[in-house]
């Protein structure tokens, strides 16, 4: 499995009531894109992959838990990976 089938399953629940949701397998991952635009994401070890935006991205590294999202030795400005522990419940997780 290459990611976190409960985590997935969580996050669809955060987004059922929208409509322009599809999901990709990419990035070792299950991308959720809202509106053909990537906005989260169950990884393989229960943390989550969120789209916080450049303007919000110092603001989201100061919240326990969390780190940039790096690809190839490269800061993805605006992507932040959140721990598992830290979205444990689902009202946390619909928070990111």
């Amino acid at each position: 499995m290459a990611y976190d089938e409960q985590m997935a399953e969580r996050i669809r629940a955060a987004l059922a009531t929208r409509d322009d949701v599809t999901e990709r397998k990419m990035m070792g991952g299950l991308i959720f894109m809202v509106g053909d635009h990537m906005a989260c994401g169950a990884r393989r070890d229960g943390s989550l992959l969120a789209r916080v935006g450049p303007e919000e991205m110092d603001a989201a590294l100061e919240e326990p838990g969390v780190e940039p999202m790096v690809m190839r030795d490269r800061v993805m400005k605006g992507y932040v990976y959140v721990e598992g522990d830290q979205i444990a419940d689902d009202e946390a997780l619909r928070a990111w």
